[in-house]
């Protein structure tokens, strides 16, 4: 419980620095957010239509100390204010579509890959020095080396374009009403295989690179090869003894990779027009949308915290020595 508490001390304080962050960062960006949304229609406003539409947009005008506690107060309440760009719709209406569609894609990218990286890691790991282990080794730093943009262009121009194979864009046929059917699951399936594409690709080199050197590390300590002594078949020693107590770092990769599934992948869902939370971001950032930036960072934020507060709890819980810290 003492460690318990501690964690969430630390985490609490985290959380707080985080928001400060969050309520500082977009106020440093040029532009007045309803400026700019009345500029690009031509409209003009006068002081009162401007001051009166600020309060709606829950914009304070008062003292910096004073739009923070506002802010603050905004956070525990759950109440984050509505969108410029999609007004009228509240932020977390906006935020709640997109995030379906972020953890539908970067949710199952993410488990895809780890266990793939995994299972490629742990082969490479234990036939070192092959030409298996070769090829997956500079595989896998050369997908992990090269930019997403650079992959998700090169995967929409190969797949998309030069052979035409799946669409490139949406996260589904506009054409269709988005509805429990088979078609449209369909298309939405068809649809998301580009950017699942590109996701596996850029994440599976680092799962297999971590796993790999995890490997290599124990496969030299003395019950791996009191286990070969044993006369132990390879698959048993390779899963059970050396596998098994390789994965513990990787399971950190994944808890990590997993609070960031709530970020969305900005890039990839840009270049693609998916609607997760990454375009959502995108999209506020140009728009100068203060809240959609603050509610969409808050999540990232959140999500970050609660993975790696899974971690503490998970190595507690595999490593009995870590109790006594």
């Amino acid at each position: 419980m003492a460690f318990l508490l501690r964690r969430l001390g630390f985490y609490l304080a985290a959380f707080i620095a985080a928001a400060t962050i969050n309520f500082f960062l977009p106020r440093l960006m040029p532009g007045d957010p309803i400026q700019i949304m009345f500029s690009s229609t031509g409209t003009e406003l006068s002081a009162e239509n401007l001051a009166s539409l600020k309060l709606t947009f829950g914009f304070v005008d008062g003292p910096l100390w004073q739009q923070y506690l506002t802010y603050l107060k905004s956070i525990f309440t759950g109440d984050l204010g509505r969108s410029i760009k999609y007004f009228p719709l509240p932020v977390t209406e906006v935020l709640g579509h997109a995030l379906i569609w972020t953890v539908a894609l970067m949710g199952t990218a993410t488990l895809i890959s780890f266990t793939l990286g995994t299972f490629l890691g742990i082969l490479a790991a234990w036939r070192r020095g092959s030409v298996f282990d070769v090829v997956v080794s500079v595989g896998a730093i050369f997908a992990t080396s090269v930019p997403a943009v650079v992959t998700s262009l090169i995967v929409l121009f190969f797949f998309g374009f030069t052979l035409n194979w799946f669409p490139t864009g949406y996260s589904a046929d506009p054409a269709l009403d988005p509805a429990f059917s088979l078609t449209y699951i369909l298309s939405v399936l068809y649809h998301g295989i580009l950017p699942m594409l590109t996701l596996c690709t850029v994440l599976t080199g680092g799962f297999a690179v971590t796993m790999r050197n995890n490997m290599i590390n124990l496969l030299g300590e003395d019950y791996i090869v009191m286990g070969r002594a044993k006369g132990l078949s390879d698959s048993r020693v390779m899963i059970w003894y050396a596998a098994r107590n390789a994965l513990l770092p990787t399971v950190s990769s994944l808890a990590i990779a997993i609070g960031t599934v709530l970020g969305g992948s900005l890039v990839t869902e840009v270049v693609f027009n998916y609607p997760g939370l990454g375009n959502i971001l995108y999209q506020a950032i140009l728009a100068r949308d203060y809240p959609v930036i603050q509610g969409q960072l808050l999540i990232m934020t959140i999500a970050m915290l609660v993975a790696n507060f899974i971690v503490d709890i998970s190595y507690v819980l595999l490593d009995p020595r870590l109790r006594r810290t």
